[in-house]
């Protein structure tokens, strides 16, 4: 099993839900997030003052999923996030021993 951790731009958010639910994959975690990348955040200016904007709203996506999802989820997650510019954000990748669901006592794939 693997966990699929990626960070995205807020306004795409719907478009990778809507990506993952074609490819057959149903549970997701959706945290709100801050941070930045190479883009270093931006400068704005309110009621005449500038001012340096360092954290950037972004969406935290968590998909637990078998091994053989793995690659169509992240193209999934690709495709439907990527707007071509800097900030496009990250998928990051990792093995998971095991998954119990509490309610169930079930463990391993069949608790996902």
């Amino acid at each position: 099993m693997k966990k699929i951790e990626a960070i995205i731009k807020p306004f795409k958010l719907d478009e990778v839900k809507d990506a993952l639910h074609e490819i057959g994959l149903q549970g997701i975690t959706v945290t709100e997030a801050k941070g930045f990348g190479r883009q270093r955040g931006h400068t704005e200016l309110y009621r005449g003052a500038e001012y340096v904007v360092d954290f950037l709203p972004k969406v935290k996506i968590e998909i637990i999923l078998e091994d053989s999802q793995v690659e169509r989820a992240v193209e999934a997650i690709q495709q439907a996030a990527q707007t071509g510019r800097i900030g496009d954000g990250k998928i990051f990748i990792t093995s998971v021993e095991d998954v119990i669901r509490i309610r169930t006592g079930e463990r391993g794939p069949e608790a996902i």
